[in-house]
């Protein structure tokens, strides 16, 4: 074995500290990968799960024709609408249809209480669409659950 002069390291020493340099780098290059690979994979079965759950389509219904006398000073007129409902699921329309009677009485007394002028603009139909979700999804029982009718459309719409 060589002698080392002061100031000088002996060549086995450095190269056994090099040799641990690299594994040490090694070692961590190798836990990083796997980590990210293991992240990786847990972010892919996240997303394929949220895939794989099937986004279930609205359920829509359509309700019987309205025909009410409007709030007029020009003379005798009235509104003529057909309205589908969009509900989540087919129990919510089981629901709505089991309390039709109810649903009809509030539409219209709502539809009746309209002036023409009001419910002729876009704007006012826009209104009457809210006004008329809201009170579809009024209870049906006192302290009640509300109804979950997610949209409402016009599918006929008459002023005379």
């Amino acid at each position: 074995e060589k002698t080392a002069t002061p100031g000088e390291v002996p060549v086995a020493k450095s190269k056994k500290k090099l040799i641990i340099i690299v594994a040490a780098v090694l070692v961590l290059v190798i836990v990083g990968a796997g980590a990210a690979l293991v992240l990786t994979k847990k972010g892919k079965s996240a997303k394929e799960e949220q895939v794989s759950e099937p986004v279930k389509p609205p359920v829509f219904m359509s309700l019987d024709q309205f025909v009410v006398n409007l709030q007029s000073t020009e003379g005798d007129k009235y509104l003529q609408i057909q309205i589908a409902l969009q509900a989540q699921d087919e129990a919510e329309v089981a629901l709505i249809k089991a309390n039709s009677s109810q649903i009809r009485s509030r539409l219209l007394m709502l539809l009746s209480s309209k002036e023409a002028s009001e419910i002729l603009t876009v704007t006012g139909k826009d209104k009457l669409l809210a006004d008329i979700k809201t009170q579809i999804n009024l209870p049906f029982v006192p302290k009640g659950e509300p109804q979950k009718v997610s949209d409402v459309f016009f599918t006929s719409f008459i002023v005379q």
